[in-house]
């Protein structure tokens, strides 16, 4: 038997997967990576924790999976998007930063001031916001010229683990075109491009492209010791985390959409040609012609994740799972009956897509109201929160009539059927979890010869698993609170800005 092991590496958590030749989910292992936050606004990371903890979830899922290291054929990684992974021009680990960070958000808006929005959007298709590599390699310039002078190679999160994993220095076309460090006319990074961030004197610490699918590199002798894989197994380029979780639950046709709700909302399109309208940014995808028209922020689910934490402590303590909390979140939001009054939510623990400075709050709470009314506030805040991504994605062309959705909203059916309602399109749920790791493994397939192509790939490898149809009955109600939701947003502007 032939497997493929993929690896996620997200902004909390390192996953490892391991998949057969038909996309089965033979085991799964994963293993917290801690933030670490030096100043407010700022979210790093230890490399040296993230290349162990990576290590474990490799060796727990090898012994997980009771097979020998020998049958797995080739690797992919995924990784979040963004943030910047360095190493300094000895090739060791400098500084890591996450896609959650916001250090920049100043900046950014004295350069949008200043008119370098409008120099940079017609070439990365993108602008630029707070969590960009681009911007974040500026604030360092700026603000940390010693980390800057040092750098030696510029690294998205997965390339990392591919560099330990191979020795090898590389990215690929999705995760530095969704940094907006490529020129998306001409898929390759641009000096003028660099020269706007002002960058352009580390413009040759920015590794060689590869699509997601070529190979490149093996396992080393290091590597393999470390990690219990058979050496010289061959490592693909991989992906972005959110176009690797595209492809892993089945999206791979021009118009199919792929929703996300983990950390994230991420609300994407495979599109033929890259579409030019500033209210979304584009990215390559997993093959070399086509392109993903996102819209995203970081509202989505992480959003129950904090009311867990928050309010259910004596759940916690009484020795309840993880997942047992969950479910019980899940079976109070099913409770509770869908009304005019009860309370909104707004998912801006992080900022809003339109206002940094926004934060999530509780609107219109009475005193009859409960804690499942407060649960179905925030699974539908966040459904909203996508939806005015949705909206933005519509308004520019990049249309669908049906999604398939993943991350942790997709494991809740009363969540998924939510999407359904609000969104007003019929939702999929593919088989299985770890999609991110999932797309790795497909594309690791397709480069080694298992399949000839990505569809070929996904017609064997991806498997519906339920399909959640709109409710007609809750349209007009939704319609009418997303209405108030919005405009709550708008008067919130001022009262947030002055709480900063």
């Amino acid at each position: 038997m032939q497997y493929l092991l993929g690896l996620d590496n997200g902004n909390t958590v390192t996953k490892a997967a391991i998949f057969d030749e038909k996309g089965r989910e033979i085991a799964v292992a994963s293993q917290e990576v801690h933030s670490q936050y030096p100043h407010n606004h700022h979210v790093e990371r230890d490399m040296h924790e993230l290349w162990l903890q990576s290590s474990k979830a490799i060796q727990q899922v090898i012994k997980l999976a009771n097979i020998d290291s020998q049958d797995i054929k080739a690797i992919g990684c995924s990784g979040h998007g963004n943030g910047l992974y360095l190493l300094d021009k000895q090739n060791k680990p400098l500084k890591a930063i996450q896609s959650l960070d916001s250090r920049a958000a100043a900046m950014v808006e004295d350069w949008k001031l200043q008119g370098l929005h409008q120099k940079i959007y017609p070439q990365n298709l993108q602008g630029i916001w707070a969590a960009q590599s681009g911007m974040l390699l500026a604030w360092l310039k700026h603000h940390q010229r010693t980390v800057f002078d040092d750098i030696g190679s510029v690294l998205m999160c997965k390339d990392y683990i591919n560099y330990c994993l191979t020795d090898q220095i590389t990215t690929d076309y999705s995760d530095m075109s969704g940094a907006g460090l490529l020129d998306m006319g001409s898929k390759d990074y641009s000096q003028r491009l660099f020269m706007h961030y002002g960058i352009e004197s580390i413009a040759d610490c920015f590794p060689k492209l590869f699509h997601s699918q070529q190979i490149i590199g093996q396992i080393t002798a290091k590597a393999a010791q470390q990690c219990g894989l058979k050496m010289g197994t061959p490592v693909i380029a991989g992906m972005f985390d959110v176009v690797a979780s595209a492809l892993g639950s089945g999206v791979n046709q021009t118009n199919q959409a792929s929703i996300i709700a983990g950390t994230w909302s991420v609300n994407q399109v495979i599109v033929d040609q890259p579409i030019h309208d500033e209210r979304l940014f584009m990215s390559c995808v997993f093959d070399e012609k086509r392109f993903l028209s996102i819209e995203s922020s970081a509202t989505s689910a992480t959003n129950l994740q904090w009311f867990v934490n928050t309010f259910c402590e004596a759940q916690k303590h009484s020795g309840e799972t993880k997942q047992d909390i969950f479910e019980h979140c899940n079976t109070q939001v099913e409770s509770t009956t869908l009304a005019k009054d009860l309370p909104l939510y707004h998912p801006f623990l992080y900022g809003a897509p339109h206002l940094n400075t926004a934060r999530a709050g509780f609107y219109a709470i009475a005193g009859w109201h409960s804690k499942a009314d407060m649960l179905h506030a925030v699974y539908e805040g966040v459904v909203f929160g996508h939806l005015n991504h949705v909206e933005k994605l519509r308004c520019v062309g990049a249309n669908f009539n049906k999604a398939v959705l993943s991350g942790g909203a997709a494991n809740s059916e009363v969540w998924s059927q939510m999407f359904a309602d609000i969104l007003q399109v019929p939702i999929d749920i593919s088989q299985g979890e770890q999609f991110g790791a999932k797309g790795a493994a497909i594309a690791a397939a397709v480069a080694i010869g298992i399949y000839p192509d990505n569809q070929s790939a996904v017609n064997v490898m991806c498997q519906e698993l339920r399909v959640h149809s709109p409710n007609d009955n809750h349209k007009a109600l939704y319609q009418y609170r997303y209405k108030a939701f919005t405009k709550l947003s708008e008067l919130m502007a001022d009262p947030w800005l002055a709480l900063q």
